[in-house]
């Protein structure tokens, strides 16, 4: 079964220190998803942004969108509110 991803780019961050960071691990991990990059170094090409990316595996695309679904990360989006700009996808993996 194909893997599911969380793939963030950052286009702005107004609040680096955003409870959304506080609250967002935790529903990641009970939700099955292990963070593979956040932040780190970056080299965009083309129309790409050299802002904070992070990547996030689940076993399915399945479970990656219930992750987001959840309770728990719901809370954490309340928190995130308008502290970033950010192009936010889920995608299915590769077999």
């Amino acid at each position: 079964m194909p893997k599911g991803y969380w793939v963030s780019v950052y286009r702005t961050i107004s609040d680096p220190e955003a409870a959304y960071n506080k609250l967002a691990a935790p529903a990641v991990k009970a939700g099955g998803g292990r963070t593979l990059v956040r932040g780190g170094r970056v080299v965009a090409h083309d129309a790409g942004i050299a802002e904070r990316t992070v990547l996030v595996e689940f076993d399915s695309f399945e479970q990656a969108v219930a992750a987001h679904e959840s309770a728990a990360y719901q809370e954490a989006l309340v928190a995130l509110s308008d502290g970033v700009e950010r192009d936010f996808r889920i995608v299915e993996g590769i077999d």
